[in-house]
């Protein structure tokens, strides 16, 4: 079930392996989140406010790619990924040689935990009034937590008993498994080719094996069954990350920045330089897609890490903080609370008072304002809700 975590009452269970926590790690979880929670419609806002053309990438850049292609707001969720993948790495620990009855604690909470995510994901995905349909055949199944939830309990199966150098072949493997598995589709709905909407081996997967509805409709789910599976690497990734932060380096802190930047700065280049071949798709997370937003997710922990951790530099980054220690409760409260709703009853006539062209940059702010006043005062309590 959920934990409610309250930190100033609840002591470490295990004192001889404290829980790392890095403040750049919430504070880029929050600053992933911050553009779930309201915040992609800033850009759309400012051009409507100034009317400066330049507005108008960025505003591009807060919605997903047609198909091809990648924009930042395709970033947001392989970067979630990831940095869940780096929590796992920071505190790493091997089960395999330990006896069973001291496992099962960690076998049942990760089952519960992926159990819990998936049927979050449905509700997520019904949200708004909805509800999930009485029809199991009409209730979509894949989400984003569910996603989520099979990326981190594979990663750790594979942090709990295998070797770090067996965690890096392993995500070669399904890299290269999956590539080539996506070229040389051994099933296909159609010949419109192997990486369009119906002629992936993505699509006839999830045709013939993904029970219930996809999303809107489409051929291909974007979190389907064949697409999870590169997924995990994203966090396994991380995971490297993690250890590799936690691993003591006489050559401090900037080094470990100039490693993270420079390995970013490599899958980057080699994603984009195998796109001809394997097109950078996030609906179809090919390999390129994979590479690439690891290449961004390791730049942009580089840049936290730089300001919050080495540098100590980190009052600016207490909003984001505030969102990344609650990350996922209020993700799911995008679909349950009407948040607009309620900024609007509590600022509409504050809104209303501004000129016409600043009004929907208001509208933006006091949306933002009245979520994040909620995690504010979960984290004044030290309330945080763990899955």
């Amino acid at each position: 079930m959920t934990t409610i975590i309250n930190t100033k009452t609840q002591g470490d269970s295990n004192p001889k392996q404290p829980r790392i926590r890095l403040k750049s790690l919430d504070a880029l979880r929050g600053f992933d989140m911050f553009w779930i929670l309201g915040g992609e419609a800033i850009f759309a806002a400012l051009l409507v406010l100034t009317s400066w053309g330049g507005f108008h990438w960025f505003n591009k850049q807060m919605h997903h790619s047609p198909w091809h292609g990648f924009t930042f707001y395709d970033l947001i969720f392989p970067l979630f990924i990831f940095l869940s993948g780096v929590a796992l790495g920071l505190s790493p620990k091997r089960l395999d040689k330990l006896p069973m009855n001291e496992r099962m604690a960690r076998y049942q909470h990760a089952v519960k935990r992926l159990l819990l995510l998936l049927l979050l994901g449905v509700i997520y995905n019904h949200g708004w009034g909805g509800g999930a349909p009485m029809a199991t055949g009409d209730i979509r199944y894949a989400s984003v937590l569910g996603r989520i939830a099979f990326a981190w309990f594979f990663c750790a199966l594979l942090v709990w008993h295998t070797s770090l150098r067996t965690q890096i072949i392993s995500a070669a493997a399904i890299l290269i498994a999956y590539g080539l598995l996506q070229l040389f589709p051994l099933i296909t709905l159609d010949k419109s080719g192997a990486f369009s909407a119906t002629g992936s081996i993505n699509a006839a997967v999830d045709s013939l094996f993904l029970p219930g509805v996809t999303y809107q409709n489409a051929a291909v789910d974007p979190e389907g069954i064949l697409s999870t599976i590169p997924a995990v690497v994203n966090g396994l990734i991380g995971v490297f990350v993690g250890h590799f932060i936690v691993k003591p380096h006489v050559k401090g802190e900037w080094y470990k920045v100039a490693i993270m930047s420079l390995l970013g700065l490599v899958l980057l280049i080699v994603g984009w330089l195998l796109s001809p071949i394997i097109p950078v798709n996030k609906t179809l997370w090919t390999s390129s897609f994979v590479l690439v937003t690891s290449g961004w997710s390791l730049l942009l922990l580089a840049l936290f890490y730089a300001v919050i951790d080495a540098m100590k530099f980190s009052r600016w980054a207490f909003p984001f903080i505030v969102i990344g220690c609650n990350a996922i409760v209020i993700y799911l409260a995008t679909s349950i609370v009407n948040w607009k709703y309620t900024a609007e009853s509590l600022f509409g006539g504050v809104i209303k008072w501004f000129p016409l062209s600043a009004q929907s940059f208001i509208a933006v702010i006091t949306l933002l304002l009245v979520q994040w006043l909620v995690l504010y005062w979960m984290y004044q309590r030290s309330i945080f809700i763990k899955v």
